[in-house]
């Protein structure tokens, strides 16, 4: 069985501790099954953080709370160190810091709600897919 490489955008972090019902939160309950890999880098984790504290009000969840969630991503996924940076590439600055962990870990994919952000990705041989759509390609609806 494969195991894909991937990067999260914060988007998709977000919508899936929002609500249980969608495929974020499928994706997310999913992260130790050996059916993918996270990456990560230091900037794209203090953008995780950075959002997710912001929306607190909008969330259930204390900031005590979203640091464990936080520390138990920064467990499992591969850390990606960033000696070179794209930029600027994509239109969004923040984006660029995405493609930056999937150009370093050769991802195959950026999941995203996004898509549009991520345009000319394939040129580094990256795809920005929905949660949804990540979930039917690895057989996890």
């Amino acid at each position: 069985m494969k195991t894909y490489q991937i990067v999260l955008d914060t988007n998709v972090i977000m919508a899936g501790l929002r609500s249980q019902r969608g495929a974020s939160f499928k994706l997310l309950s999913l992260i130790d099954s050996n059916k993918f890999k996270i990456n990560l880098s230091v900037p794209l984790l203090f953008e995780y953080e950075y959002v997710l504290k912001r929306e607190t009000p909008g969330f259930s969840l204390s900031h005590e709370e979203i640091d464990d969630i936080l520390d138990y991503l920064c467990q499992v996924a591969n850390k990606r160190k960033i000696f070179y940076l794209w930029r600027p590439f994509l239109n969004d600055p923040k984006d660029d810091s995405v493609l930056e962990v999937a150009v370093e870990s050769q991802s195959e994919f950026i999941i995203t709600f996004n898509q549009k952000d991520f345009k000319g990705i394939d040129g580094f041989g990256l795809k920005a897919i929905t949660p949804k759509e990540f979930l039917e390609i690895i057989g996890g609806l």
